[in-house]
């Protein structure tokens, strides 16, 4: 690690861009020997379309990731920082992907998308009886919160929002559309195929949950729960203050405290949803798995058993 960045307070930054990157090995090179040079962990990843991913370190650490990028090309970012209480993330993976968010749709171009709109004036839109608001998320993260009155398309994949939304279109016909996503990636995609199965007035939550819930207070939030995120963090809240849910360790499913309360929830082995998902042979094996990682805590260390 180099010793020129702190790694206190650990900053975490939400980035993603669409546009074209002519050479994408030579840019995860770069990034990948410049993130694990100066204590960076986390994801990125790199295709042909652009940049996407969350990575966690000093601030110092991070700025200097925006500037390389911008010097590859990759400038007018889509960027978000939060605090985190300790290193949300166990390493650092720069990876090529053929889309740096997955719908699995050919040639849909991202630069179709729906109008953004600013979180300030996001309430006045969804509040509209002529809007529909949809949550372009999957369904475990829908469960821990959602905008008031939101659709879930209850998918467990964005490759499946497509044939959701193409199930659904006579419904948006007439009417403003309103999507949302946490960090807005998803939406710039999901309103571009929206927008090809003919539907005009398509809208997006520019930033994301993450930027609603950074700068609309709480006193006027139509926000309800808490937003899932992609790292050991699990949730956040409004201020971006980590939130109380916590990871089923079998399952990966966010748990809220109630759902912490059922009787099926051991920690480190079930939850009531994945209880029945597993035989006895394995809640055995994730019994001792998480007293190995237990130990490994306390002695300070990372169990190699320990899932990222």
């Amino acid at each position: 690690m180099n010793d020129n960045f702190d790694q206190t307070p650990v900053r975490v930054a939400a980035l993603y861009r669409f546009t074209a990157i002519a050479d994408p090995q030579s840019l995860r090179a770069a990034l990948a020997s410049y993130c694990c040079g100066c204590g960076l962990k986390g994801t990125l990843l790199v295709a042909r379309e652009g940049v996407n991913g969350t990575v966690a370190g000093s601030q110092a650490a991070l700025d200097g990731l925006v500037t390389l990028l911008a010097e590859n090309g990759v400038d007018r970012l889509e960027l978000k920082f939060s605090n985190a209480a300790e290193m949300p993330f166990r390493r650092m993976k720069v990876r090529l992907k053929r889309e740096i968010v997955t719908m699995g749709v050919d040639a849909l171009d991202p630069a179709g998308a729906g109008s953004y709109v600013e979180p300030g004036d996001w309430n006045a839109l969804i509040s509209d009886p002529g809007t529909i608001v949809i949550d372009t998320r999957n369904d475990y993260e829908v469960a821990i919160g959602t905008f008031r009155n939101a659709v879930d398309p209850a998918t467990t994949s964005f490759r499946e929002f497509p044939e959701w939304a193409e199930a659904h279109r006579d419904e948006f016909a007439g009417r403003k559309v309103a999507m949302f996503c946490t960090g807005g990636i998803r939406c710039e995609k999901a309103t571009a195929y929206v927008k090809t199965l003919g539907v005009d007035d398509v809208f997006h939550l520019k930033g994301g949950i993450l930027k609603y819930l950074e700068t609309v207070p709480a006193g006027e939030s139509l926000w309800q729960g808490e937003c899932f995120v992609f790292d050991e963090r699990v949730s956040v809240g409004h201020g971006l203050a980590e939130g109380d849910a916590k990871l089923c360790r079998a399952c990966r499913r966010p748990l809220t405290p109630k759902d912490r309360t059922s009787p099926l929830y051991v920690e480190g082995i079930s939850c009531a949803a994945c209880h029945d998902e597993h035989s006895e042979a394995d809640r055995q094996r994730y019994a001792e798995r998480h007293r190995q990682v237990a130990i490994a805590r306390a002695q300070g260390r990372r169990h190699v058993g320990q899932r990222d």
